[in-house]
């Protein structure tokens, strides 16, 4: 019988292998999708509303004949907000606020400096005009993903915000409408699927093109996003969620379980790994494991999760646990022990970093404030969460003096007669002679 989550030790002949082999994940390119998103995202870009009429009846079964039927109005979203219970709507204004709070401190300005001969060279930070923010429908709405999404960029002074979201038989999330209000979104079109990204890709008479796509979606919208980049910008091409805890054995065991339990329930290929030193406490974990994943609503993928990608890991010393993190590079990594804060000072690649035992991953979810779309599958070792820097962009200012024109010309044009490009070279030394009336 398969046991309810792997046991591993550091010390055991061939761990390094045995570790390599449980985090590979390969996405893997299905074909029958690939195909058929490139074929939705072709009719899109040639039809425009009319194939995103198309496919929104076909695969939402909804028999809509105009754009303007799919169209999600502010007071709706509004109306959804009015309408929520009184603890539901202050968790999820607290959320926001917490949110834009924490990303208001992301902001940088643009910034000029003048050397001795007066040439100035400098930065100039701008936002985009129009992002996109798809957003799951059905069963997998998080209104939470609205928030982290939406406000950054509006942080950021992006001009329009974009969301677009499938309605499944015309079903509308009140909660995920709610927080569009929230978050400051600017439209919403009840649309999903390829279509969806292909129209903000390419835009339709009705959808304006947008200049990035963020947000989550299923794999016929990851396949989507990975084929429109470049046209557009993306944030990144999700994995399954992940999450590594280091524990020196002083937290519950039940907590641990839990916080284990807390991505491992979002999808079989989820993955919950524990670190730690303490034999005994890696037991009671287990126990813990054995004992409340009965009770979990979501028990069945919990444990096929846990089975097929967990670990209980047996680690010689804590130092030793940070060591195999920075090799995890993790989505979500706990440090749950008494020196929180010393360990994180030796971690080189985490998505997001939670010290000290009441700092569960699920706080940082909903509203801790720092953003919840985080690199997996070892991609935060050159990767960051996505932030209001991914709704700006920097423009280089040159603005070279007489004198600099003089002094910079003859350094480029040295270095383009060595390339091999004399156009280049010619127009630097067209500057070296401060005479400027005749260069003929």
């Amino acid at each position: 019988m398969k046991p309810v989550i792997n046991r591993l030790d550091s010390r055991a002949d061939g761990f390094a292998g045995t570790l390599r082999q449980l985090l590979a994940f390969e996405a893997g390119e299905d074909a029958h999708i690939e195909q058929a998103v490139a074929g939705i995202l072709q009719d899109v870009r040639q039809r425009g509303d009319a194939a995103v009429l198309q496919y929104t009846t076909q695969f939402d079964r909804l028999p809509v004949t105009t754009m303007a039927d799919l169209e999600i109005s502010p007071a709706e979203c509004q109306a959804a907000l009015d309408a929520l219970a009184p603890a539901r709507r202050q968790a999820l204004e607290q959320a926001a606020q917490r949110v834009r709070m924490y990303h208001d401190r992301q902001k940088t300005d643009s910034w000029r400096y003048q050397e001795a001969d007066g040439t100035v060279l400098g930065q100039n930070i701008t936002p985009m005009d129009r992002v996109g923010l798809y957003v799951p429908g059905g069963k997998a709405a998080y209104p939470s993903s609205v928030l982290m999404n939406a406000i950054p960029a509006k942080v950021a002074g992006v001009g329009e915000v974009i969301m677009v979201t499938p309605t499944p038989d015309g079903v509308r999330n009140p909660l995920v409408l709610a927080a569009a209000a929230v978050a400051g979104v600017d439209r919403v079109v009840a649309i999903g699927g390829a279509q969806a990204v292909g129209a903000l890709a390419y835009g339709t008479d009705s959808i304006a093109p947008v200049d990035k796509i963020v947000g989550p979606g299923n794999a016929y919208v990851a396949a989507a996003k990975r084929r429109v980049f470049g046209t557009v910008g993306i944030d990144m091409v999700a994995g399954p969620s992940e999450i590594l805890i280091i524990c020196d054995g002083t937290t519950p065991a039940d907590w641990i379980a839990m916080d284990l339990f807390s991505q491992a329930e979002h999808d079989e290929l989820a993955q919950a790994i524990l670190l730690c030193p303490d034999a005994d406490f890696l037991e009671k974990v287990q126990e813990a494991i054995v004992r409340l994943l009965p009770t979990m609503p979501r028990a069945e993928i919990l444990g096929k999760s846990l089975a097929d990608r967990g670990a209980l890991i047996l680690v010689r010393d804590l130092d030793e646990a940070v060591s195999i993190a920075n090799e995890i590079a993790p989505e979500h990594l706990e440090i749950s022990t008494e020196n929180a804060s010393e360990l994180a000072g030796k971690i080189r690649h985490a998505g997001a970093i939670f010290l000290g035992r009441f700092s569960s991953e699920a706080l940082g979810d909903y509203c801790a404030g720092p953003n919840h779309v985080l690199p997996t599958a070892r991609t935060a070792r050159f990767s960051s969460p996505l932030g209001v820097y991914d709704f700006q962009k920097r423009s280089s200012i040159i603005q070279v003096s007489e004198a600099g024109a003089i002094t910079l010309g003859a350094i480029a044009a040295e270095l383009a007669d060595g390339e091999g490009l004399p156009a280049h070279a010619q127009s630097a030394r067209y500057r070296l002679n401060s005479n400027t009336d005749d260069k003929t």
